[in-house]
């Protein structure tokens, strides 16, 4: 007998039966998390999203669950497997993307970064706060004219006694006008590679924080332009272990897989309202679901979404197995953050006129997977770093 796609919504879509791999507690870790967005979130975002406004009430509940620190272990972090981090990534995207990308800045980039490349002194000194959230972390790396060229920082940092010196800017930093511990790339005079924290950045001299205003997407989430004039940095602030971009690039590898079970999640939500509206809403005197042009809406977000979630629990299997490598994270955010985009503008069309009002939450959904599409490597980037893996040759430059 077929599922009733009733309790699919009630549940969360699941064509294919994924719920079936779970573990009793990879299941309940999922099944706080989706009761944190039904109870917390999706009752109260809108109005935030709105009007652009950061809703702190809410992210700082986010501590709340046991998922701060994601993979890594000791000093308080969840130390919860790949799968478990993808259901969460998957389950606080249907919530919202807004408060997807502040746990996934400060947990994943900045927890992650410091969790990877710092010395057990710095780990001590900064993760257990961070896992109580007394302290916010921000992942600085994006700058105005480096944006998918980030190898090519231009921020640089000299040493100058027992401090480092930080000249430079950076953009699009989420997190970044609340952050308590602010990480900024940059290279040093040598050219190296290197990571510097910025402790509480706003009372920093030379720190200069101004938040990004007009976004159509994530639009509750707080990005800034950053301008470091002459910022003086401890030099025990530097990552112990970040000696290169290769280093980085391990952050951001697991950034991407992240993102991907984000866009499957944008677009399983956006399916979910969809379906539940074409089947309440009536025309003609009957449900527009059972209308053929909107069944087929239907059936190819149905499998949109079902080989969104497919492909993010064989990544899940690969990351266990040690077989997951930066081909693999980019081929699964390029195919779904695509895919995220058609399958929430289907939602939105599905929904006719009341898919622009945001009050029914797939006209936010629809322009947060357009967030999506481009951050974590835009399209493109993601595309030519699958076309190297499967050719052996470099075409980004």
């Amino acid at each position: 007998m077929l599922k009733d796609l009733t309790s699919a919504v009630k549940a969360g879509f699941d064509f294919y039966h994924l719920e079936d791999r779970l573990s009793d507690k990879e299941r309940n870790l999922r099944d706080q998390v989706r009761e944190f967005n039904q109870t917390v979130v999706i009752p109260n975002i809108n109005p935030y999203w709105d009007k652009a406004e950061f809703p702190r009430e809410i992210a700082m509940q986010v501590g709340q669950l046991p998922i701060m620190g994601g993979m890594l272990s000791g000093y308080g972090c969840a130390e919860i497997s790949p799968l478990e981090m993808g259901l969460v990534a998957f389950e606080m995207a249907k919530g919202d993307g807004s408060i997807s990308t502040f746990y996934g800045v400060h947990s994943g980039l900045a927890m992650g970064s410091i969790g990877t490349m710092g010395s057990e002194e710095q780990k001590a000194r900064w993760l257990p706060a961070m896992v109580r959230m007394e302290k916010i972390g921000a992942f600085g790396l994006t700058e105005p004219e480096r944006g998918s060229n980030a190898v090519d920082v231009q921020t640089r940092a000299h040493r100058d006694g027992d401090h480092y010196v930080l000249n430079g800017a950076k953009r699009w930093i989420g997190n970044a006008s609340i952050s308590d511990v602010l990480i900024i790339y940059a290279r040093d005079e040598d050219g190296k590679f290197g990571g510097y924290v910025i402790e509480n950045p706003s009372e920093v001299e030379g720190v200069e924080i101004v938040d990004i205003q007009g976004k159509i997407g994530k639009r509750a989430i707080l990005n800034a332009d950053i301008t470091l004039t002459n910022v003086r940095v401890p030099a025990e602030n530097k990552l112990a272990y970040c000696n290169s971009f290769r280093d980085t690039a391990m952050v951001l590898g697991m950034g991407r897989y992240g993102v991907a079970w984000e866009a499957a999640g944008v677009a399983t939500a956006a399916f979910e309202y969809a379906l539940d509206y074409a089947k309440n809403r009536e025309a003609f005197g009957k449900p527009i679901a059972g209308f053929q042009l909107i069944q087929q809406k239907l059936v190819e977000m149905a499998t949109e979404v079902t080989l969104m979630q497919l492909l993010c629990f064989q990544m899940a299997e690969l990351l266990v197995n040690g077989q997951f490598n930066e081909g693999i994270a980019s081929m699964a955010k390029y195919n779904n953050a695509r895919k995220a985009r058609y399958v929430t503008q289907l939602a939105r069309e599905t929904m006719g006129g009341n898919g622009i009002l945001v009050e029914n939450n797939v006209a936010r959904l629809m322009t947060d997977a357009e967030v999506i599409y481009t951050y974590e490597g835009t399209n493109e980037i993601n595309m030519l770093l699958v076309g190297r893996a499967i050719t052996g040759i470099n075409a980004i430059v």
